[in-house]
């Protein structure tokens, strides 16, 4: 029989500062950027001292595989990054080399785009030659990442209730995208992220009733490529403000663990945009090991696996 992995994608984080030149090489495809817009992820970087991604990655791969072992799918679990070590390239050659011969394939964030999701499937395509993969496009509503969510978020609101008195909102955030890269064309349909990342915070609000109101934003926009998907989280900041508002809960649900788009975007500049309007903020624990998101992956990595195991049998 055939032998069986898993490989989980992920964005990938330099480990120095001094890397980051290259990094960003590499996100933007080799288009040279600006030298003040590198020195500005730079001072970011440095403000957060370095972004775990990648060793919280490594971790939630060891506790999917875990979780599968505990279900009977005794398979090893391989992490690969996209622009930056390890990477795909480096992986799928070691998945070979190890002899597995099928894969079941996820990308580490939820909603399906084509900015994101997409080019992580061709990258995979492209290096996974001789291998069968099954890739899992969307999982932005399966029930226990919602249940993942919500387990961060209720502590965490009933936290800041108690403290500010009075039931505080939540305002769900995700990663912006240019407009453009989301619009339907003559060759296929409209991007599904924008959906599919309110859905998901409609889910995880849905699950806790006692929240009394909450909204969606995306964050951290770039400034290239035309306009980006909004409402952004400023606007969004200052109309909660507006409304006599003085605290709120900030949830990204478009991220699974600590990086500098949370340590940075979140825990240090909307915090302090907010103050400034006069707005506490505050933000629940990350996913990063929670059980309940391994026990998510795992589910869609069986699922995959058994996929494999059927078509092997056509």
């Amino acid at each position: 029989m055939p032998k069986q992995a898993v490989l989980l994608l992920a964005h990938g984080t330099p480990e120095t500062i001094e890397q980051i030149p290259e990094y960003l090489r590499n996100v933007t495809g080799g288009r040279p950027l600006p030298h003040e817009v590198i020195e500005e992820i730079q001072h970011r970087y440095a403000l957060i001292g370095r972004s775990p991604l990648t060793e919280i990655t490594q971790a939630q791969g060891r506790l999917v595989e875990a979780e599968l072992a505990a279900v009977g799918e005794r398979v090893p679990v391989y992490v690969a990054m996209r622009n930056w070590s390890p990477y795909i390239t480096d992986i799928v050659s070691r998945m070979r080399a190890d002899g597995v011969e099928e894969a079941a394939v996820l990308c580490l964030a939820p909603q399906n785009s084509r900015t994101s999701v997409g080019l992580y499937r061709s990258a995979v395509e492209a290096e996974a030659v001789g291998l069968r993969i099954d890739f899992t496009e969307s999982w932005a509503q399966h029930p226990l990442l919602i249940e993942a969510f919500a387990e961060r978020l209720r502590p965490a609101w009933n936290k800041l209730t108690a403290e500010a008195g009075t039931p505080v909102p939540v305002l769900f955030t995700a990663h912006s995208v240019p407009v453009r890269t989301i619009q339907a064309t003559e060759v296929q349909p409209a991007d599904p992220y924008a959906d599919e990342a309110r859905r998901t915070a409609e889910l995880v609000a849905a699950s806790e009733p006692e929240i009394p109101h909450w909204s969606f934003a995306f964050q951290s926009q770039g400034t290239s490529g035309g306009p980006w998907l909004g409402p952004t989280v400023e606007q969004t900041l200052e109309t909660i403000a507006a409304s006599g508002t003085k605290t709120v809960l900030l949830q990204p649900i478009g991220f699974l663990c600590d990086h500098v788009e949370i340590l940075y975007d979140v825990d240090i500049f909307f915090r302090e945009f907010a103050k400034k309007i006069n707005l506490r903020l505050g933000r629940p624990e990350s996913l990063n090991a929670s059980v309940t998101l391994a026990r998510a992956i795992a589910d869609l990595a069986h699922q995959g696996l058994v996929r494999l195991k059927l078509v092997r049998k056509e």
